[in-house]
């Protein structure tokens, strides 16, 4: 927001405006809490129950730094959960809960902003191990109603 007023004030920039439709935010502790778009329950209450899918994810192992370590009790739990909207499972929200959340969250906000849906992420190949990893494999995969998600195919 402070880049658009420098923008607007004294880049000469006046049509610089913030947007803060699917703003990220983080809540900073032990288990970082970051979130992008709506709950489950503010989806529900607009799009209604038959039009929102949630998907959920519980992965032990959300981080490169807890890789290397031979005690399962050394990874800390984490938790993703997103919620899709309509037959093309359009992601309308994501909430994770872990090591490295934030840093998660900001790419996925960006693509949630350009109308991304769960074929999209379905179609990413994963980082291993890492929190955003576990995003982009959250559900069955290939279990999303389009073929694939890209919407420019890459050239070979």
């Amino acid at each position: 927001a402070a880049r658009r007023v420098t923008d607007r004030l004294f880049g000469g920039l006046e049509t610089a405006k913030v947007t803060f439709e699917n703003t990220p935010y983080a809540f900073l502790s032990s288990h970082t809490i970051a979130n992008v778009g709506l709950t489950e329950k503010e989806a529900i209450e607009k799009y209604g129950v038959d039009d929102v899918k949630v998907y959920r994810s519980y992965p032990k192992q959300g981080h490169l730094y807890h890789s290397l370590s031979n005690r399962d009790s050394d990874a800390p739990q984490s938790f993703i959960k997103m919620v899709c909207s309509g037959l093309n499972e359009q992601v309308v929200g994501l909430h994770i809960v872990g090591l490295g959340a934030e840093e998660a969250l900001q790419g996925f906000a960006l693509a949630m902003k350009m109308g991304a849906t769960k074929s999209d992420f379905d179609s990413c190949l994963a980082i291993e191990p890492s929190l955003a990893g576990e995003v982009v494999q959250m559900g069955i995969w290939g279990s999303s109603p389009q073929h694939s998600g890209a919407k420019v195919f890459p050239q070979v």
